[in-house]
């Protein structure tokens, strides 16, 4: 008979999470005036590949124009070392907690492969919303709400709205 496998791995409590993650934002103010994104590293290292394959092609390009520079690199931005320090405490919150390794977490109804499929096309989805909204969840909606920005609230509640009717759609690959 084979023993049913438990779900080892312990997770913070999601609203102690979230807590941490408005004192962190408040912290980030203070000491750099700015509040936290991701997305602006990724547009970060897409213009500087595109500059290393063929300059000519980013300095005519009206979009990688912009962020081309001889005199600076598009990689020489805080978003891209704030990004970095992230992907660097979670590898280091995840060596802690003795939770490195490769797996797939999915729902006993759906495949790995069709897992990763949902993951990688989610993912595609979230970096062009992204970029069309100039900002992620962070940058547009936690720092906006942070300042009491109008934009940063509407922008919560879309983001919110939109996974609350869709998670209807999508609910039995989950659960």
């Amino acid at each position: 008979m084979k023993e049913k496998k438990q779900n080892r791995h312990v997770y913070w409590n999601p609203y102690f999470g979230g807590f941490l993650l408005g004192i962190l934002i408040i912290f980030t103010f203070f000491i750099t005036g700015r509040g936290l994104g991701a997305s602006g590293a990724m547009k970060s290292s897409v213009v500087t590949i595109v500059d290393d394959v063929s300059h000519e092609h980013a300095e005519q390009s009206a979009y990688y124009s912009k962020f081309v520079n001889n005199d600076k690199s598009p990689m020489n931005n805080w978003i891209v070392f704030e990004t970095l320090g992230v992907l660097i405490g979670a590898f280091v919150s995840g060596a802690l907690a003795g939770r490195i390794g490769w797996r797939v977490q999915h729902s006993p109804k759906i495949t790995r492969r069709r897992r990763l499929i949902f993951a990688f096309g989610g993912g595609i989805l979230f970096g062009i919303g992204a970029q069309i909204a100039r900002g992620c969840t962070s940058g547009a909606a936690l720092s906006g709400m942070a300042v009491l920005s109008t934009g940063g609230f509407i922008t919560m509640l879309a983001i919110f709205g939109t996974a609350y009717l869709f998670a209807y759609f999508f609910r039995k690959n989950w659960i």
